[in-house]
């Protein structure tokens, strides 16, 4: 898997498939991820009174402009359900697409070249994640295309 998401054909992770990007994660302690990004995907804190997985919607915050993100307004929201995330940090700034809110800031995108991941289900949300998936496929994979 690691040598596909290097080349140049695109990449699209959906939930695991972007937190296996990173160099490891606390849901598997001692096993390396892939190594593609920097860092570690950590679980939500259980004494922060909110809900642990997080099930539901919420919104994203565009960090940088994409043509994957093109149609999507910045009050819309996309499904989630997961226990872990991955901290803003530094290191991840060149690749970070998107961040959201829950209980602290979390990278909830990322893209870089050929290569794009979310922590979201574009497939769960609606007219929102079809619009990212179809912008995904007429060759917004990379931050420098153009969608169709």
């Amino acid at each position: 898997l690691r040598e596909s998401v290097r080349p140049k054909k695109p990449y699209l992770g959906i939930c695991l498939g972007m937190q296996t990007l990173f160099e490891g994660s606390e849901e598997t302690p001692g096993v390396a991820g892939l190594g593609v990004l920097p860092g570690t995907v950590r679980l939500f804190a259980r004494d922060s009174g909110l809900a642990v997985p997080q099930i539901g919607w919420n919104g994203i915050s565009a960090y940088k402009p994409s043509p994957a993100l093109e149609g999507v307004g910045s009050e819309e929201c996309v499904y989630f359900v997961h226990s872990f995330h991955v901290p803003l940090q530094p290191e991840l700034h060149e690749w970070i697409l998107t961040t959201t809110t829950y209980g602290v800031d979390y990278v909830s995108a990322v893209q870089r070249g050929n290569v794009m991941a979310a922590q979201f289900h574009p497939e769960k949300s609606a007219q929102v994640g079809l619009r990212i998936l179809d912008n995904f496929l007429k060759g917004a994979g990379s931050d420098t295309a153009h969608a169709a």
